[in-house]
């Protein structure tokens, strides 16, 4: 019987054309919409390589630690290039600083770094805190000599000429191995497009609350003829409901699957090497969602119309608090009220995305998945307990 129920439920779900349309079909658009409204905003927002001379002289060829650094950080064929650097005189570098073809030029006056602009914009400001980190750089070099000269042992100033070779090499490898502190990750972690493609994924998860309500309203007799019929045959509620559920979970993860299947075959969404955790995510998250519908439908006896308006209420306000309608708020929530976010589903998926996305270790990410599981199985647990003792002398 269980098999014959969850072949019917499936039957039913699929054809309530309004829930496959806000299944499948509407994240689908959005995504499309998404797609054309960020594509070009991270080539906009992308640092851009900062045009620079550099005054080549003998006191700047003298310092090994600014030759090392802006050979690196000019270097073409780097993924961390900052600066196109033209090495120059005084007289021509003051020529390009007029022209407007660079945004500033360094030069050594008395063994000390500085820097001519003509504006103070970002790539000025860049410019200044490169060669502030340097110079910190070198400083940090020179007393790394000193000390290793005054706590040299006899034997090593025996042989000062590879004593000297030695900690020469220590320091050039110190300075190659030193960089300004500042990369370019614009298009990395400051991804507007990918922020809201999560956001995207994580509000299709919670669609499924209105799969898990659908099916389970179904089968209510104080809801349809249909409920009717089912509450009088000879199913038992549990096989009844474990069918609704199954059905409903595996219409819902179609869904989450069609998107993920638009998004990286048509849209080319590039989600990383984190994919496989990224869909982890959105099973579960997408079994909390399928949860709170079961449990609107299972707790409040009311029509369907404000069942629906309850669910969608709930769904709404849990993602204007997670930060889905502006990341500001979560920052508020979390920093005022951290109780509220914590028992939000909505927040724990969003906040699982960030997760994955802006840090290395797995264990935030690992907290926001068991907290989903946890949600959606008390859900569930207190709705099949409702559910069970529901009795009805007339309909």
């Amino acid at each position: 019987m269980f098999v014959h129920s969850f072949k019917y439920a499936l039957k039913t779900l699929f054809r309530n054309r309004m829930m496959v349309f806000w299944t499948y079909a509407f994240p689908i658009i959005m995504g499309t919409f998404f797609y054309m409204a960020f594509s070009n905003i991270e080539k906009d927002e992308k640092l851009d390589i900062i045009n620079i001379a550099i005054v080549d002289d003998e006191a700047f060829r003298d310092n090994e630690a600014f030759v090392e650094s802006f050979r690196e950080l000019s270097d073409e064929n780097s993924d961390n290039q900052m600066f196109s650097t033209k090495y120059v005189t005084r007289e021509e570098a003051e020529s390009l600083l007029k022209e407007g073809e660079i945004d500033g030029y360094l030069v050594m006056e008395k063994n000390e770094p500085k820097i001519v602009v003509v504006s103070s914009g970002i790539n000025e400001t860049i410019f200044k805190y490169v060669v502030e980190e340097i110079e910190q750089t070198g400083n940090i070099v020179e007393n790394v000599v000193q000390t290793s000269i005054k706590s040299a042992t006899p034997q090593q100033l025996s042989n000062m000429e590879e004593f000297i070779r030695s900690l020469y090499e220590e320091v050039l490898t110190m300075i190659s191995s030193e960089d300004s502190g500042i990369h370019d990750i614009s298009s990395k972690n400051m991804s507007y497009t990918m922020i809201e493609f999560y956001t995207l994924i994580a509000m299709a998860c919670l669609y499924g609350g209105l799969i898990g309500m659908v099916a389970v309203n179904a089968n209510l007799p104080n809801m349809s003829n249909m409920g009717k019929r089912v509450s009088v045959s000879p199913v038992t509620k549990k096989s009844l409901l474990s069918a609704n559920i199954l059905a409903s979970y595996i219409v819902q993860i179609i869904g989450v699957a069609l998107l993920f299947a638009y998004l990286i075959l048509a849209l080319k969404v590039d989600f990383g090497d984190r994919l496989g955790f990224i869909i982890l995510l959105a099973l579960v998250g997408s079994l909390a969602g399928l949860s709170m519908g079961i449990f609107v439908a299972g707790i409040f006896k009311t029509n369907e119309n404000a069942k629906t308006g309850i669910l969608i209420s709930v769904t709404m306000l849990g993602c204007f608090l997670s930060g889905m309608m502006g990341i500001t708020m979560k920052y508020i929530v979390d920093k005022n009220v951290p109780i509220v976010n914590r028992l939000n589903p909505a927040n724990m998926i969003t906040d699982g995305f960030y997760a994955l996305y802006y840090y290395e270790k797995m264990d935030r990410f690992y907290f926001d998945l068991v907290s989903l599981f946890v949600f959606s199985a008390i859900l569930i647990l207190i709705s099949v307990m409702a559910l069970r003792r529901q009795k009805y002398d007339s309909i």
